[in-house]
């Protein structure tokens, strides 16, 4: 036995008619054609441009976190941290901490024999920094293991004049690893040396008391590239051990750097490890240390989906004329439904059925538009990363938003539907009919 299809509303066969142009044309009509561009132009648009701004803030984040460490401990009431291995023990206990390792911070001036640049300079455990950031990996010439023995000297040849006297070989110096553009900066590579000028000295005593700038001998070991220009540019590491001799530190550090297995739950973590430290230690998260730039990425997101949801209001006003005109055109055959039992809201459900498929029909052509189109720039439009630092466009798409673009659209489809669907509904099918 064959179970029968439900019919469909009529409301839908006239809806659909209505779509099309008048007479013998089967075609979609202009209006109609360029009400569903609009909206897949404003879909597509919307999709690109939501995708390259969360690429490039994923990008970016990922490239902060590879060279910071996801939350950093401090003591409130110290310029130092004390007995800090007993605090990294309790840290490491904390729930989703997967490691932990103290660090030194001080901004210094770095001196080689052709130029001269202010710069942040971190003290580091390298056996423990590579477990807490990616330091070890974006080392890209050089050894990250050299930090706590730098390459021997070669040996010096003796000069024939001075036959039978031993050769005094060069002094062997504590090693340091720069970033790529303060390497370029300084004309300093793997094996130079620099000079680390800390403006706080030893006081002595010229006249008045004063303080003298300490200089010490680096030797480059590494060299590293994490893709930040600010970090690249202006940051350097040595050995724990010497950064605390060289601030005249004794044993301790400036604070404790932590990874945690997910970075999104870092700011619950982090208030879990003050639990845990107690009073004064002091954790913030890599989103409250960066706090400024991702608000801006996020307002500045949140201010193009505004701006592009334009296009799409633009295009539901020619859905507005369309529909009006459509009215205006079938005002006989409205009367005539009318006429013949119609209701109010079966008029406007035919017109508002009219703006629905504009909108759908937009939305479903504008979504993979706008997946082609940046499938396109991302394989096609390259740069020189000497130059740019990224070698393509990073694209990104999240579902939420290509959802949240889609409602839109088809919500402001439906939004342009009302008054044309109203004017339709209140037509007098007496007036309507009266000289035909």
């Amino acid at each position: 036995m064959t179970v029968p299809l439900p019919a469909l509303p009529y409301e839908v066969f006239v809806g659909l008619r209505y779509l099309r142009a008048k007479r013998r044309n089967r075609t979609i009509s202009l209006n109609t054609f360029v009400s569903v561009a609009g909206i897949t132009m404003g879909v597509a648009a919307l999709i690109g441009t939501l995708g390259i701004m969360t690429g490039f803030k994923e990008d970016l984040q990922a490239k902060i976190l590879g060279t910071t460490s996801h939350i950093v401990v401090h003591d409130r009431t110290h310029d130092g941290m004390l007995d800090y291995e007993a605090q990294i023990q309790k840290v490491e206990q904390v729930p989703h901490v997967l490691a932990a390792t103290p660090f030194v911070f001080r901004q210094v001036l770095l001196t080689s024999e052709s130029a001269v640049q202010g710069i942040v300079l971190r003290g580091i455990d390298p056996q423990r920094e590579v477990r807490v950031t990616e330091l070890g990996r974006n080392v890209k010439s050089g050894s990250l293991g050299d930090l706590d023995r730098p390459p021997q000297p070669a040996p010096q040849t003796a000069d024939p004049s001075t036959a039978g006297e031993a050769a005094t070989p060069e002094p062997k110096h504590p090693g340091i690893i720069l970033g790529k553009e303060l390497s370029l900066r300084l004309n300093a590579f793997v094996g130079d040396h620099v000079n680390v000028v800390s403006p706080v000295g030893p006081a002595s005593r010229i006249g008045t008391i004063a303080m003298t700038p300490k200089i010490r001998v680096f030797t480059v070991v590494a060299v590293f590239e994490s893709g930040m220009y600010e970090y690249d540019s202006s940051l350097a590491y040595i050995a724990l051990g010497e950064a605390q001799k060289f601030f005249n530190m004794g044993n301790t550090v400036t604070g404790i750097e932590v990874k945690v297995d997910d970075i999104f739950m870092a700011a619950d973590i982090a208030r879990s490890i003050e639990a845990a430290l107690g009073f004064p230690f002091w954790a913030r998260d890599w989103m409250q240390l960066n706090r400024n730039l991702f608000s801006a990425l996020k307002l500045e997101k949140i201010m193009m989906f505004l701006l592009l949801v334009l296009i799409t209001i633009v295009a539901s006003f020619n859905i507005v004329s369309t529909l009006t005109m459509l009215v205006t055109e079938k005002q006989r055959e409205i009367a005539v439904l009318k006429a013949m039992g119609a209701t109010r809201k079966a008029i406007m459900r035919i017109f508002m059925l009219n703006g629905l498929i504009i909108g759908l029909t937009g939305t479903a052509i504008g979504v993979p538009l706008g997946y082609a189109f940046l499938w396109l720039i991302q394989t096609y439009w390259t740069f020189d990363p000497t130059v740019y630092y990224i070698s393509h466009v990073p694209v990104h798409i999240q579902a939420l938003d290509v959802l949240l673009v889609s409602f839109s659209a088809i919500l402001i489809s439906f939004a342009a539907t009302l008054y044309p669907s109203w004017q339709a509904a209140k037509l007098d099918p007496a007036a309507a009919l009266r000289y035909e």
